[in-house]
């Protein structure tokens, strides 16, 4: 599902909301979930999961064409765990 498929189906079941608004609220979520985790927050939405940032220190890698070691710089990685409902939600039979 991609961010305009939620949306269209938020507004299905939300008739008396317009689309638009449910478009503002939901980019809204989601620049505060990406400004959490740029600050190196951890967002935890219960029942769904944890967002956080996991840091990737610098390391020397290897070209898997030439076999040449090659620098890696330090980067930050998002991460995500899933929650007990979810997990539950998946796994049923």
């Amino acid at each position: 599902m991609i961010k305009s498929e939620l949306v269209e189906k938020l507004a299905a079941e939300n008739p008396h909301l317009f689309q638009r608004d449910i478009e503002n609220i939901v980019n809204a979520i989601l620049d505060q979930i990406g400004d959490a985790m740029a600050r190196g927050d951890r967002v935890e939405l219960r029942g769904f999961g944890a967002f956080s940032v996991k840091n990737r220190p610098a390391r020397v890698g290897r070209n898997p064409r030439t076999g040449e070691q090659v620098d890696v710089k330090e980067k930050y990685v998002p991460q995500f765990k899933a929650g007990k409902e979810i997990r539950e939600r998946l796994n049923r039979e």
